[in-house]
């Protein structure tokens, strides 16, 4: 807590904090792309491509409802709970490399998450509306409160963008249930032999890591703009 302090009350310091975790987040993404360009080139001994992989996984929990669909980009995967749509990158979706196995049962694992109701995934589509109209106007409150010396848009500013960073917070817990839920079900259905789960495993870690570091960004930011706000003081 004291170290906190003393960077709330040092903008510099906690400048440099900003430069430092930024600079980890830009690592964590480098080494998420060579982790996945690794394995992607690596088939998998079953052969089977990455959203025939996906069908399976979700018939299997009885979500017959979601569509596997493709997705231009790189690591564009996603799962969309709105319109029941699993979405698989150009590079993953006609894949049978160990990367995109891995990266399909973490979308898929989500879907089962939405299925099931679990609770962090529920939160934070409860107060997505929110956090979504906090993190699109919290530095507009934030810069007429220090360009007009309006203290109480700068607090709400600074507290709009806390709410950006629970929700981030938030996130981690669903992420990695998704990917502890997908190596379950790669196991479980052996969707890759002992030897090859390495590979996805190491994927999926990855992954989670620009999360982390993510995070990590936004908390550093948030730090910064309390050191900027107590300084204008």
């Amino acid at each position: 807590m004291k170290i906190i302090e003393y960077l709330i009350n040092n903008y510099f310091a906690a400048t440099i904090l900003v430069v430092i975790a930024t600079a980890f987040a830009m690592i964590m993404s480098a080494n998420v792309s060579g982790t996945f360009n690794k394995y992607n080139r690596i088939k998998s001994r079953r052969g089977c491509p990455a959203h025939k992989i996906a069908r399976q996984i979700l018939d299997s929990n009885g979500l017959y409802n979601i569509e596997v669909t493709r997705v231009g980009g790189n690591l564009t995967d996603h799962y969309d709970p709105k319109n029941h749509i699993i979405a698989l990158s150009d590079s993953v979706y006609d894949s049978v490399s160990i990367a995109a196995i891995g990266v399909t049962a973490h979308e898929c694992g989500h879907a089962v998450q939405h299925s099931m109701g679990y609770v962090p995934i529920r939160i934070r589509n409860a107060i997505f509306p929110v956090v979504n109209i906090a993190s699109r106007s919290w530095f507009w409150l934030f810069l007429l409160g220090m360009l007009f010396s309006f203290p109480f848009l700068t607090e709400v500013g600074i507290v709009f963008f806390a709410l950006a960073v629970v929700f981030q917070i938030i996130t981690l817990p669903v992420e990695f249930d998704a990917s502890r839920r997908a190596m379950g079900t790669i196991s479980a259905q052996n969707l890759l032999d002992d030897s090859e789960m390495k590979g996805a495993r190491k994927t999926l870690s990855a992954a989670a890591m620009t999360y982390v570091a993510g995070l990590m960004v936004s908390i550093a930011q948030l730090i910064r703009l309390l050191a900027s706000s107590n300084r204008r003081r």
